[in-house]
């Protein structure tokens, strides 16, 4: 059966002067318009399609990639916004996704970048999107581990901090001191599990956490030093900066994996750096 607002795997049953009419199930046959059937189809085949509405609110099927489907949460930019009915967001479709005032929590503006949830509205059941992040967060205990790895979309900006969306169904935290470099609401990045609190709330990481970091990094050491013939000119006094921009690390971090290559003798700490043992 066809999900409106996602993407399908359907059948098409016959051809006419519009193009091939798919079996949508419970919503009846969907035409896939001749300007979108693919090379080399003909009836019985499947094809992959999104199903959404036209622009006279008739279902139909697009081999066009929307930027987020039903379900899920993504940064988007304001096309438009109109008096009458709320904002108009680019999503990758030639009819724009509707943002109903309704579904706003905070007035929008052309050309601004918002995260927002794609959903079905209850009454009807059209697609739009809503800036009602919170109420679609999962609220079960997470499952996760310290140091697992994650998708985050960058939600906001705080006192503390940035807040994420983990794995399209949580809200996290990425704190002040774990930002290494300048982000932007709506990235969408790869990030860490740093830990699971007791009240159930996500603290994130930008970096490998635990052993995990240590040996990535540590791998980074031993390259550079290969490469600069056995010795760099950075160690534990070198400054922050120098390091992030070398490493793309913290000092803390940096710290650490010099530590266990110290103790597994694979580098001597020297005047102004390290050599490789």
């Amino acid at each position: 059966m066809a999900a409106l607002g996602k993407t399908n795997h359907l059948i098409i049953v016959r051809d006419s002067d519009f193009g091939f009419y798919l079996d949508g199930g419970d919503l009846g046959e969907i035409l896939l318009p001749n300007a979108e059937v693919p090379d080399d189809v003909e009836q019985g085949d499947e094809v992959e399609v999104f199903v959404a509405r036209d622009s006279e609110d008739r279902i139909v099927a697009t081999t066009q990639k929307p930027i987020c489907e039903v379900g899920q949460f993504a940064a988007l930019e304001v096309k438009s916004v109109n008096q009458n009915v709320g904002a108009f967001l680019d999503w990758g479709l030639p009819k724009d996704l509707l943002l109903p005032f309704r579904e706003q929590v905070f007035p929008v503006r052309a050309g601004q970048r918002i995260i927002v949830r794609v959903a079905l509205d209850e009454v009807s059941n059209r697609i739009i999107a809503s800036t009602r992040t919170n109420r679609y967060l999962n609220q079960s205990r997470p499952r996760y581990d310290s140091g697992d790895a994650v998708k985050l979309i960058i939600q906001e900006r705080t006192p503390l901090g940035y807040m994420a969306i983990v794995d399209q169904q949580f809200r996290g935290l990425l704190h002040e001191s774990r930002i290494q470099r300048p982000l932007r609401v709506g990235e969408e990045i790869d990030g860490f599990i740093a830990a699971l609190k007791e009240d159930d709330k996500i603290d994130l990481s930008l970096e490998p956490v635990g052993y995990g970091r240590v040996t990535d990094l540590s791998g980074k050491i031993l390259a550079l030093l290969e490469e600069k013939g056995g010795r760099i000119n950075l160690g534990d006094k070198s400054s922050p900066e120098e390091i992030q921009r070398v490493f793309g690390t913290s000092k803390k971090a940096f710290k650490q994996a010099l530590g266990a290559l110290y103790r597994e003798r694979k580098i001597r700490m020297v005047d102004g750096g390290i050599e490789k043992a």
